[in-house]
């Protein structure tokens, strides 16, 4: 892809922001937030049911069987039958003029999937990649009820474990609000290095800026990836926790997060990979880990495209095709890929990559001597 055709597609795709939680987290509340807010004139919000919502008629300004329009500007849309095609409809209604027009989307989860199912349909589904783009994920914890539900529910964990922004919910009605607001911080940021994490601002204002973040699009040769990425936050969290006096390679920082099931894990190349290289890699290591690879992301250095850094992202165990930045963010052009897991124990992780790590660069390392070896002899050949 072009570097012009890539920005025209940038400026096309509707950014997408997914709003998960587990029950009782204060979704229903949220949503009724973001429709209020004049922020979100043009922003459609795509929901279950509008009775679970429990939409202020006062604020309706018109209504069809599958789109409300409120007062704001702001449009509501049930699903249907199937994300995919609730999405799809939603696109062409606004092409040909029958609903107004809107350039964000948000989605609220619940019900619908986990995000990372989500997330893969995204990547998946053709049609969708084409029209939308994933701009981030915002979970909501309950600081009441919490740790219960982490313990039970291995959803909530991956709804933590995959957000780009965490909001807790509820710190008014704890006693020790301040000490368990302590607490919280640090167990979400064991399981999330990343994401931005903070207690809950109500207004439809605070709600406003967190469902319009533009994020990262994979797509816009121009973007910097390196607040998406964040090596840095997960090799912090790596080395803090990294304490059973094994070094390892230089190119795997791994973490266990204690009584989650949550790995993260960088891993590092200095050298630049062939394309050939980088997919039996990924490929490999994605097809091994199987249902407990939740999120890949990651820039990688090509062999065959010097300058040019290749955005990888998948979920689950699913790889997107690769796109392309224009150049390096940095002087930084080491391969760095973030993979988070959850139900693979830590020594099982690391025989994995190490295991992977090593067949490429050996495969890869013969299939070259090989090839030298061929054009040796070929250049003998045609001197005698």
């Amino acid at each position: 892809m072009s570097s012009d055709s890539a920005r025209t597609r940038t400026r096309t795709r509707i950014p997408v922001t997914l709003v998960t939680g587990f029950l009782g987290s204060g979704k229903t509340t949220f949503i009724n937030a973001a429709l209020r807010s004049p922020e979100l004139a043009k922003t459609i919000v795509v929901v279950n049911e509008f009775g679970e919502v429990g939409l202020d008629h006062q604020l309706f300004a018109s209504s069809s069987d599958s789109v409300v329009v409120l007062e704001n500007g702001c449009l509501c849309c049930t699903v249907k039958s199937d994300l995919v095609g609730t999405l799809n409809s939603l696109y062409h209604a606004r092409q040909a003029s029958e609903i107004p027009i809107f350039d964000n989307v948000v989605i609220e989860t619940s019900g619908l999937a986990e995000p990372g199912a989500v997330l893969q349909a995204f990547l998946s589904e053709p049609t969708l990649d084409g029209l939308y783009r994933i701009a981030g994920v915002v979970t909501l914890v309950d600081a009441v009820n919490w740790r219960g539900t982490a313990e039970t529910h291995d959803e909530a964990v991956r709804q933590v474990a995959l957000a780009d922004q965490i909001r807790i919910t509820k710190l008014d009605l704890r006693d020790d609000k301040e000490s368990a607001a302590s607490r919280l911080l640090l167990e979400l940021r064991r399981i999330n290095p990343s994401a931005e994490i903070g207690e809950i601002d109500w207004s439809s204002p605070a709600v406003a800026r967190l469902l319009t973040i533009a994020g990262f699009d994979t797509s816009d040769p121009l973007a910097d990836p390196r607040p998406w990425l964040d090596v840095q936050a997960y090799q912090k969290v790596a080395d803090h926790h990294h304490d059973d006096g094994h070094e390892g390679h230089d190119h795997q920082r791994p973490t266990h997060l204690e009584g989650r099931g949550i790995e993260n894990f960088v891993l590092m190349r200095d050298a630049p990979l062939t394309r050939e290289e980088a997919q039996f890699l990924l490929e490999g290591i994605a097809q091994n880990l199987g249902a407990g690879l939740l999120r890949v992301k990651g820039l990688v250095n090509i062999a065959e495209e010097p300058g040019r850094p290749a955005v990888i992202q998948g979920a689950q165990h699913l790889l997107h095709t690769m796109t392309w930045l224009d150049r390096w963010p940095d002087v930084d052009q080491r391969t760095r890929v973030i993979f988070i897991t959850q139900g693979i124990q830590r020594e099982s992780l690391k025989d994995i990559i190490d295991l992977l790590d090593r067949v490429s660069s050996r495969t890869f390392k013969a299939r070259a001597k090989g090839r030298e070896a061929q054009e040796a002899a070929k250049a003998t050949a045609q001197t005698q």
